[in-house]
C-alpha cells in the first residue's frame, strides 16, 4: 500500500510538472539519484516495453487460457511501472527512451526483432510453450537488471522497485515453467 501511495505521488508530481504546475524534483521521493538509477529506469522501460509486446502477442495467439491470463498479468504489471520509471526520469531531468530496435536488444533477456517475428509464426500449443520459454528468459534478464540496481542504485524508490521486480518476476518464472515444458 505504501508503494502504491509512493507511485501515485510520483505520477501526480510528474503530471503537475508537465502541465506547467511547477513541481520540483524535491517534491518527488526520487530526488536523490545517481547514474545507476538513470540507467536502471531507462533500460527497464525498454525491457518492459518488450514484455508488454510479448504479453499482447500471447493475448491474441495463445491457446491456453492460463497463458492468456498470465500474459494479461504481465502486461498489467509492467504498464504502470513504465509510467513510474518515466516519471522518475522526467523528475531527474533525463530523457525517456523510446522503443528503439538495436541497442535495446543487448539488454539481458531481450529478444531480437527476428526472434519476435519467429515467435509470432509458431502455431497452436507450441506457441504457448515457446512464449513461456521466452518470458522466462526475459524475466531472468529483468531480475539481473534489478539485482544490479539494488547494488548500485542510490534512489530509495528505484531500489524498492528493483526489489519488487526481482520478487514478482521470480514468482512468475515459477508459473511460466509449468507452461514451458508441458502440453
Amino acid at each position: 500500500m505504501v508503494l502504491v501511495a509512493s507511485v501515485l505521488l510520483v505520477l501526480s508530481a510528474a503530471a503537475c510538472g508537465e502541465d506547467g504546475g511547477g513541481a520540483s524534483s524535491a517534491s518527488t521521493p526520487v530526488a536523490d539519484f545517481n547514474e545507476a538509477d538513470v540507467r536502471f529506469a531507462s533500460e527497464m522501460i525498454l525491457h518492459h516495453q518488450q514484455a508488454v509486446q510479448l504479453a499482447s502477442m500471447a493475448g491474441y495467439q495463445a491457446r491456453s487460457a492460463q497463458v492468456k491470463r498470465l500474459a494479461a498479468t504481465v502486461g498489467a504489471a509492467q504498464e504502470p511501472e513504465i509510467k513510474t520509471l518515466s516519471a522518475w526520469l522526467a523528475g531527474w531531468g533525463k530523457p525517456t527512451p523510446q522503443q528503439a530496435h538495436g541497442h535495446d536488444e543487448e539488454l539481458p533477456g531481450m529478444m531480437t526483432q527476428d526472434e519476435l517475428h519467429d515467435l509470432g509464426d509458431v502455431p497452436g500449443a507450441a506457441f504457448d510453450r515457446a512464449w513461456a520459454q521466452w518470458m522466462i528468459k526475459h524475466h531472468q534478464g529483468a531480475i539481473a537488471m534489478a539485482k544490479a540496481q539494488q547494488t548500485a542504485g542510490k534512489s530509495p524508490a528505484a531500489v524498492a522497485l528493483a526489489k519488487k521486480i526481482e520478487l514478482t518476476r521470480t514468482k512468475e518464472i515459477t508459473t511460466l515453467r509449468q507452461h514451458s515444458s508441458t502440453r
